[in-house]
């Protein structure tokens, strides 16, 4: 086995040899499509992995909300009647998940759940002299809501905390109402008022999310909204976000409440990700299907070229096997080098994109890694592709009669 082993590949390194020219050419292609695919692949996994991360970080994964306000038939319609009726639809009013405390709890047993926090959200105004904002108002479980949303990473001012009467608001808000870290302003809802302190100010990754943001303790919230002891929501996040969808679909079924997954809310977003992964994808395809190509075409160019030294190999004993497999090394070897130099450019490449391409801050625009699992998946499809793209050529060499092969 090490014998013929050998034989081909030292046959297969001399034919490279001797034609030094073409074989650069086609290793340097090679590593251009490999460089291409592998640098595609972790431009786009890093795109939606910011993507996601800046759309993930402020919500939870998925929602479960009291069901909404219905109106209800006065009379139960007589089969075979003709009835008159107009419904309008309710005005919906803010209510709470019942008996939440005891739900908490189940929700957090599930396998899928990383945890679970309660919220009381509505909406209000902040006020500050004469200047008067229309906010979004939260009262949550600092802690719980934490470890949802990373809020404490979030502070760019002061230190998150939510004692009574105490509040964490949006940096552009802030901006708004002209308050820093320790300043007052009010929360009005409806009739309800309340002074609060600003403890820390944050950056929630969204504009109009700082612009309007109020974050309270969930007991505040509740005397404020109206709503004591109750919870207008519990929002989870789950250890895969990708399983969002079928844990929502599965509480729907065994709870009436109304569930909602992040894939739902941001259903465009679901969609634009998609359309990236099926482009990147084809651009995958086409450029595997220009490297067989082009190792082919090199390899059948090297087969009419090499005739004559196929044929007096023949003629020394050499086997119709024998020649195949001199052919198909020929294929690896340009593949396995190709990738090597392919994953290195695109090493190279994504470096360059981190020091150029950066925002408005200075800062790079997103992460960008190739890691070694999807270098080395790149390298070794390329190199299958080598050989399968070796397969034609190395047969018609194979094929060749050595008499008339030393003839041409």
């Amino acid at each position: 086995m090490a014998f013929w082993l050998g034989f081909e590949m030292r046959v297969a390194l001399r034919f490279l040899r001797e034609g030094r020219m073409q074989s650069v050419l086609i290793i340097g292609g090679v590593a251009a499509g490999v460089a291409v695919i592998a640098y595609i692949s972790a431009l786009i996994s890093g795109l939606q992995a910011n993507t996601l991360a800046k759309t993930l970080g402020a919500q939870a994964h998925v929602t479960l909300r009291a069901p909404e306000d219905l109106v209800v038939p006065a009379a139960v319609p007589t089969p075979g009647a003709a009835v008159l009726t107009e419904a309008q639809p309710r005005a919906q009013r803010l209510r709470a998940v019942v008996n939440w405390q005891a739900l908490v709890p189940v929700l957090e047993a599930l396998p899928e759940v990383a945890g679970v926090s309660p919220m009381v959200s509505g909406s209000g105004l902040a006020l500050r002299g004469e200047a008067a904002q229309s906010i979004a108002l939260m009262g949550v479980e600092l802690d719980r809501y934490d470890r949802m949303v990373g809020l404490r990473s979030k502070v760019v001012s002061g230190t998150a905390r939510l004692g009574p009467g105490e509040a964490i608001v949006g940096q552009e808000l802030a901006r708004d109402l002209g308050v820093r870290v320790g300043d007052r302003f009010t929360v009005q809802t409806g009739s309800v008022s309340d002074a609060v302190r600003v403890t820390a100010l944050v950056d929630l990754g969204v504009k109009d999310l700082n612009r309007r943001t109020v974050i309270v303790p969930l007991r505040a919230a509740q005397n404020l909204l109206a709503l004591p002891g109750g919870a207008t929501h519990l929002d989870l996040t789950l250890r895969d976000v990708w399983t969002a969808q079928a844990l929502a679909q599965a509480l729907q079924q065994r709870f009436a409440y109304k569930v909602e997954s992040w894939q739902e809310t941001n259903a465009q977003l679901v969609s634009a990700l998609n359309a990236q992964s099926i482009s990147t994808t084809i651009i995958r395809g086409v450029v595997l299907a220009v490297v067989v190509l082009g190792i082919a075409s090199v390899l059948v160019v090297s087969v009419v070229q090499k005739r004559r030294e196929i044929g007096i190999l023949r003629a020394m004993g050499a086997t119709r096997g024998q020649v195949l497999r001199v052919f198909l090394v020929q294929g690896a070897v340009v593949g396995a080098l190709g990738s090597v130099l392919g994953v290195l450019l695109a090493v190279g490449l994504i470096a360059a994109f981190t020091h150029f391409v950066r925002g408005s801050d200075g800062l790079p625009l997103f992460s960008i890694a190739l890691p070694p699992r999807l270098a080395l998946q790149v390298a070794l499809v390329a190199t299958v592709c080598g050989v399968l793209a070796a397969v034609a050529p190395a047969r018609r060499a194979a094929a060749l009669d050595p008499a008339q092969a030393i003839r041409l």
